[in-house]
């Protein structure tokens, strides 16, 4: 990226670094040009101070709004880069609003996105009366008394292999025009009380679809205001059509929390 010069493939260091960032003022992770990401201002500020481009590689592409404190990035380095310096330099810059919390050299082949074998993404909600001028930027404010063991029942059929139509945006077909699969293997997901009327979905999977976290929530809501049944859920996901599942949930509530590799 950039007309700096690149890497050449003999001569480079494979760089893994988890990051962290605050997804308010950003549409999204992936760089794009003319508008501004968490992956733009990523690459603009360590090629500045490796002195030379970078092709950017993460573990998870988060929406616009979506917070991370877990999300792992790679790239290529000269072999003798102080990485080091590499995060102080990098910090000082663009933090704390993006923040490099570990910078290591790791395998050759070593590839953010694709060596990845689980992915864990936290939900917060605040559900009470009041709101808190203190959360409301990282927890979607719910005032409407939300059922506990509703939330957790509905939670339960979501465990497993599905084909998760009803809960992600359908992607473009492949360049050949297959439909691309929207199946996808949830390893784990609970509800956390955390008290004070502060709840917490924790969800892991071996990847995600396009807003699924947020559907899920939403949805899950549902059960708990007592809008819908934990059938109701089993029987969304059954049906592949997102034409019946609510609107996501708002993106501020969302943390990339971790990447199993």
């Amino acid at each position: 990226m950039g007309a700096s010069l690149r890497v050449q493939a003999a001569a480079r260091s494979r760089v893994r670094a988890t990051v962290a960032y605050d997804g308010s003022g950003f549409a999204g992770f992936w760089p794009n040009p003319g508008v501004r990401t968490v992956g733009g201002l990523l690459v603009e500020a360590i090629e500045k101070v490796l002195g030379l481009g970078i092709e950017l590689t993460c573990a998870g592409r988060t929406d616009a709004g979506v917070h991370a404190s877990g999300q792992v990035i790679s790239f290529d380095a000269a072999p003798d880069a102080d990485l080091r310096r590499l995060q102080r330099a990098v910090n000082r810059m663009i933090g704390p609003e993006v923040v490099l919390r570990e910078v290591e050299v790791a395998d050759p082949q070593f590839d953010a996105r694709h060596a990845a074998v689980a992915r864990t993404y936290r939900y917060t909600i605040l559900n009470r009366s009041e709101p808190d001028p203190f959360s409301a930027a990282t927890a979607w404010y719910v005032p409407v008394p939300l059922d506990l063991r509703a939330l957790r029942a509905g939670t339960d059929p979501l465990i497993g292999e599905h084909d998760f139509s009803s809960f992600c945006r359908r992607p473009k077909p492949g360049p050949d025009g297959a439909e691309v699969s929207l199946s996808r293997r949830v390893l784990s997901a609970e509800w956390v009380d955390l008290g004070e009327g502060v709840l917490r979905f924790d969800v892991s999977a071996t990847s995600f679809c396009h807003q699924m976290v947020r559907s899920l929530v939403a949805t899950l809501v549902d059960v708990g205001r007592g809008k819908r049944t934990p059938a109701d859920v089993m029987a969304l996901l059954r049906a592949k059509d997102r034409s019946g599942a609510p609107t996501p949930a708002p993106p501020h509530g969302l943390n990339l929390w971790h990447v199993r590799y």
